[in-house]
């Protein structure tokens, strides 16, 4: 995604003028004795192929030569088929010397497509090896004919004047930063937020401050309960009509109806999740993204772009401001903040410190004794307090892994050698893959018959803290059941992280309980997402809150010193010795193993180095094979390129596609 100084600004690919596409089979329609004279569209076909990654031209014929515009869906003749299209120019003569088909039909005249939108599109599947019409597919929504005929509603002439901006205040250069969004200017910053303030106020007042200087923006949060609680306060800032939300959760009708808005100016504000990061806004003067670590933030499928880099794209491409912020910082951010290409905004330690909870860090052991999983400090700080008391639990299940109490040998079922838990108290001990029950059950090790559970889920804490706080209620948040808000109140709320209510007025304490093991991951930004699951918990809690976290002391250290950006340097420079993202670029292929060994004999760019190919699950050896390609950032746009050629290869050979991607989140 970056270079030493920012984001990569990549070229477009020429249009099929600069070079000749495969021959195309006249149209069934007579074809005029002047069909030259024909003006010519030219459309991105979704094909969904590599190697047809360019626009085709077609004839226009008369009848739908008014309803051709640039942007509009079309359906075209290709390779003996009817599929859809956008047209993306009109010009007098194609350069192709064969025969043009015609376009078939246009779908709708609706300019769903505009010329930023397209180069941005451009440029995504450039950068992530990709194929255009696979991010055109997540950039527009599909097609609602019932929402195209309803009114247009146009969003109130103007807009509010910019209130008290209090809450910027308390960060150094914060003020400054809305105030030349005011002015017109286009400021970029990477924002590290402390509890105290509402994000979604501060985003708001960031983004009327860019409206109040005719420009508008576009605003994306990991979620659609995010979106839901942001639309509301955006409503409340902005006033009535001045924005839409736009997320994939939404009804077909509502999503295209939020989208054609943005398509046609009748807005100057999306707020909405990943997808969001396309909307068609016109006049764009800010881009924001609030909480960028989140990997909802990663699409999953072809060409898997990430939302953040998307936006940077964009904002470097076609020079908008950028708002990026969160309670942590990762590393992209700390990278993008030591090339100075975009300005921190951090409040100073005194304030910072006083604004985040104070952490007490306990490993739970007393005096030298074994340590236990509820330690007294929690204890002590649920009695303490008056309120609710938010409790983080890494696994949402009862007991998910079990082992034999005598050997500590994990219990296997007899059948399958799967492993045995127990999804609730009243449920039997069964195979977790067959679901066979294994009462009675004997160790075939040691021939012990008492099970213990190393992991304990959220549920079975529920059930502990019930037991010992019977005067308190007891709520669980995480899995198929998660909770958005819950009014004050004395009670104790045990939640999956990401899935934490918000209690009015906050949380008197917040335990964040066996850190330890949602360190245990393997992947390579356990640490980085663990932090940030830990930083969103604590904000969490009230003014004066207090907190207990349940781990090792040393680990623990960025949370108790409240010094995310400190974490986010040192995760920089670990990164940067190891040769992973965003210091090098990064890209892995699955595939058969044959095809993957061929690939790694090839000439890729001048410093890249070839990891394997090895087995995509090392547990299952049999199953695809992963290639891992690592190169310098400054060699990153070359290896898509090459990358891109590879799929195109295939493509054309009728091959089975290879499955790749740039700056996975995991490999």
């Amino acid at each position: 995604m970056t270079n030493e100084k920012g984001p990569e600004q990549l070229a477009l690919v020429p249009s099929s003028s600069a070079a000749s596409p495969p021959p195309q089979k006249p149209s069934s329609k007579p074809m005029p004795t002047a069909a030259a004279a024909r003006p010519v569209a030219r459309v991105v076909v979704d094909s969904g192929l590599a190697h047809l990654d360019r626009p085709f031209d077609y004839l226009v014929p008369a009848d739908l030569e008014l309803a051709a515009v640039p942007g509009c869906r079309v359906k075209v003749r290709f390779a003996g088929r009817l599929v859809d299209g956008f047209v993306v120019e009109r010009v007098e003569h194609s350069e192709h010397g064969g025969h043009l088909a015609f376009l078939a039909k246009v779908v709708s005249s609706e300019v769903v497509l505009t010329p930023e939108v397209l180069s941005l599109a451009r440029v995504v599947a450039d950068r992530y090896a990709g194929v255009l019409g696979d991010v055109l597919r997540l950039a527009i929504p599909p097609r609602h004919a019932r929402a195209e005929k309803a009114p247009r509603t146009e969003a109130p002439k103007g807009a509010p004047a910019v209130q008290s901006l209090e809450g910027w205040q308390t960060y150094v250069h914060g003020l400054g930063f809305v105030t030349s969004l005011q002015a017109g200017e286009r400021p970029r910053a990477w924002w590290t937020a402390v509890p105290g303030h509402d994000p979604a106020q501060l985003v708001a007042e960031a983004v009327l401050a860019t409206l109040s200087s005719g420009r508008g923006a576009v605003v994306c949060v990991p979620d659609a309960r995010d979106v839901a609680r942001w639309d509301a306060v955006f409503t409340q800032v902005l006033g009535e009509g001045r924005h839409v939300a736009l997320t994939a959760a939404q009804p077909a009708e509502r999503r295209y109806r939020s989208f054609l808005a943005a398509a046609r100016g009748d807005v100057q504000v999306v707020l909405g999740t990943r997808a969001a990061a396309f909307a068609p806004i016109p006049d764009l003067g800010l881009v924001a993204m609030w909480d960028d670590g989140d990997d909802l933030f990663a699409e999953p499928r072809a060409p898997y772009p990430h939302a953040r880099e998307v936006l940077l794209l964009r904002a470097a491409r076609h020079d908008t401001a950028l708002l990026v912020g969160g309670y942590a910082r990762t590393a992209e951010g700390q990278s993008l903040i030591e090339s100075g290409w975009c300005i921190e905004l951090a409040a100073e330690q005194r304030t910072r410190r006083r604004a985040w909870p104070q952490v007490e860090v306990t490993d739970g052991s007393i005096a030298g004794a074994a340590p236990v999983r509820l330690p007294q400090q929690a204890f002590r700080a649920i009695r303490a307090s008056e309120g609710s008391v938010l409790i983080q639990v890494p696994r949402r299940g009862y007991r998910d892994s079990l082992t034999c109490q005598t050997c500590r040998e994990p219990a296997r079922c007899q059948a399958c050698q799967g492993p045995l838990g127990q999804p609730s108290a009243s449920a039997p001990v069964a195979c977790r893959w067959c679901g066979q029950e294994a009462v009675p059950w004997s160790c075939p090790h040691c021939h012990g018959t008492t099970l213990r559970s190393p992991v304990v889920g959220a549920l079975r804490t529920a059930e502990e803290f019930g037991r010992a706080f019977p005067d308190r209620e007891v709520v669980t948040s995480g899995g198929s059941t998660v909770l958005d808000d819950l009014p004050a109140g004395r009670r104790i709320v045990l939640a999956t992280p990401g899935a934490e209510p918000h209690v009015d007025g906050g949380y008197d304490a917040v335990i964040l309980l066996d850190t330890w093991l949602m360190l245990g991951r393997e992947d390579v930004r356990v640490d980085e997402e663990s932090h940030r699951r830990w930083f969103n918990a604590l904000a969490l809690a009230r003014p004066g809150g207090k907190a207990v976290a349940v781990g090792d002391a040393q680990t623990l250290q960025a949370v108790v010193r409240a010094d995310p950006a400190g974490f986010a340097a040192r995760e920089l420079a670990a990164r940067a010795e190891t040769h992973l993202p965003p210091t090098a670029r990064l890209a892995t292929v699955d595939g058969p193993d044959d095809v993957l060994a061929d690939l790694a004999g090839r000439a890729w760019t001048a410093h890249t180095e070839v990891l394997g190919p090895v087995p995509v699950d090392q547990r299952a050896p049999d199953a695809a094979q992963r290639l891992i390609l690592r190169t310098p950032r400054r060699e990153g746009a070359e290896l898509a390129t090459l990358l891109a050629a590879v799929a195109a290869e295939r493509s054309a050979a009728k091959l089975p596609g290879l499955r790749i991607q740039i700056d996975p989140l995991t490999f």
